[in-house]
């Protein structure tokens, strides 16, 4: 039976994710959830009581498999440089992936205290991947520094979202060379 309802709660999760990416929030209603999975609507309840728990399940689960990726990415780059890109195109590259949308959904929900603290800690982990990059690089404010370099990827994940693949790689472009030269620009020191 324990089996049986971990394999409805997972099928449950799948459809949510595939309802948030083919429609966002709006498409993610218990009746398109029940559809989807082929159980009573009713059913659904007694597996999640709200769609905001539906999504803080997927943010649960799903982000920190994400944070794992980007940790993955960095850990392969020899130099602090080359893993601040790898963190910030890793995001962007994760942007359009299923567990993303569930993820930045969250923003569209009013969630309890006790949920929004449990999420803001598992961001606090992502965004701490990239501390040590720039204490690495001397930066006298890592901590802060990570906190705006994260800033520069949500505002650059917006700027993607339903661009084509091309104006997405532009996007990407430009937000890394934000992060690693700053508001001057990659060719700032030739035009000085």
């Amino acid at each position: 039976m324990a089996e049986h309802r971990q394999l409805q709660r997972a099928a449950l999760l799948d459809a949510a994710r595939s309802l948030l990416t083919e429609g966002g929030m709006d498409a993610l209603t218990f009746p398109a959830l029940a559809s989807r999975t082929g159980l009573a609507r009713s059913s659904v309840y007694e597996y999640f009581r709200s769609r905001a728990a539906v999504v803080e399940q997927l943010c649960e689960s799903d982000f920190p498999l994400w944070a794992a990726e980007i940790e993955a990415g960095m850990a392969s780059c020899a130099t602090p440089l080359s893993q601040i890109e790898a963190y910030v195109r890793g995001q962007l590259a994760l942007a359009d992936d299923p567990r993303h949308r569930a993820i930045a959904a969250i923003s569209a929900l009013e969630l309890d205290d006790a949920a929004r603290e449990r999420i803001r800690t598992a961001h606090t982990g992502l965004v701490t991947l990239v501390v040590n990059a720039l204490q690495e690089l001397g930066h006298d404010q890592p901590r802060l520094a990570a906190a705006l370099l994260q800033g520069v990827v949500e505002a650059a994940v917006k700027r993607t979202e339903g661009r084509p693949e091309e104006e997405r790689g532009a996007v990407a472009d430009a937000a890394v060379a934000l992060a690693l030269h700053g508001l001057a620009g990659v060719g700032s020191e030739a035009a000085s």
